[in-house]
């Protein structure tokens, strides 16, 4: 039997996504989550339900602070590479748990990379996030970039999880990928997303804030183009990288809500507020070094992608009238 591929967060957004893609090639997939309650637990269990069919997967229900268990399924599994997308996610919230992100995010990596120091040193991917680039002057964001100036602790302890990869690879060996991905959206996407709330808004009449008057940038990259980079960094052994993974043609937020208006039939009941402090008016990825690396070549457009979603969010969540 093969040696398998552990995915921590393998419930949430972008793991379950990672965990399918890995089965369907036939590989064996080790998926770790604790099914906390940053958003519903049950949209997590259908996320695995969905996963679960295929075979080759099993569930390891725990969590990534718990050196214990870390210990004991590194030590019986020895797996051959790591995806590693459990994390406290959302730039916002973190201002107001700063303490629960650093604990996660970055006690938690650091208890991943002692059990894969430990036992065989397989690959690891870890991934990150563009809000580490913060407001950077330099645009497209860049990967030579400083990225010393996040604006929220959710954002620095991503950063802080690269550095510390940087110290097990330069110490023990390892070899560490990071991966900033840049506004992900589609099927499956975490519910305090900015797609999801806008179809939320649509269907339901709520009010959204709306920042800086809608005039905000972003590098909208649909989920299954990140998946292929992350399955392609876990095929890799690169020694240290750190790889902006977006689709690299950033747009406005209103296009993407063009987009969603079309295909729902409804507007969103934007209410405007102030941007919030954590918040950046653009982003924009510079996608070579993952072209060159990992062969990435992103192929959904703002039209597919926002279709893929939609169609997922009326069959899982509920239907326009």
């Amino acid at each position: 039997m093969s040696p398998p591929i552990i995915v921590t967060g393998a419930a949430g957004f972008i793991g379950s996504h990672v965990a399918e893609r890995l089965l369907e090639r036939g590989e064996r997939v080790l998926g770790v989550d604790n099914f906390n309650d940053y958003y519903s637990p049950e949209r997590k269990r259908d996320n695995i339900a969905e996963v679960s069919r295929h075979p080759g997967f099993t569930l390891c229900e725990g969590d990534i602070r718990d050196r214990d268990f870390l210990e004991r399924l590194f030590g019986s599994e020895r797996p051959r590479a790591i995806a590693h997308l459990a994390a406290m996610a959302g730039v916002r919230a973190s201002s107001e748990q700063p303490a629960l992100y650093y604990d996660v995010n970055l006690n938690g990596t650091l208890n991943l990379l002692e059990a894969a120091r430990a036992h065989g040193k397989p690959n690891f991917v870890f991934a990150s996030t563009s809000s580490v680039y913060g407001n950077s002057p330099v645009v497209p964001f860049v990967e030579t970039d400083n990225a010393d100036r996040p604006l929220a602790p959710y954002p620095a302890s991503k950063r802080s999880g690269e550095l510390l990869g940087h110290a097990y690879h330069h110490l023990h060996g390892l070899d560490f990928t990071a991966l900033r991905f840049f506004t992900v959206y589609g099927p499956r996407g975490r519910p305090d997303m900015l797609a999801h709330l806008v179809l939320d808004s649509m269907r339901l009449g709520r009010p959204m804030p709306l920042y800086n008057g809608g005039k905000m940038i972003r590098d909208w990259t649909f989920v299954g183009d990140i998946v292929s980079g992350v399955v392609a960094a876990l095929d890799r052994r690169l020694g240290y990288e750190v790889i902006n993974l977006g689709r690299g043609e950033p747009a406005e937020l209103s296009a993407f809500v063009a987009e969603l208006t079309r295909l729902s039939g409804k507007t969103a009941n934007f209410v405007e507020e102030r941007m919030n402090d954590a918040d950046v008016t653009y982003t924009g990825a510079d996608i070579s070094k993952a072209q060159r690396l990992l062969g990435y070549a992103p192929s959904a457009s703002i039209e597919h992608g926002t279709r893929a979603f939609f169609d997922w969010y009326v069959s899982h969540v509920g239907p326009f009238g």
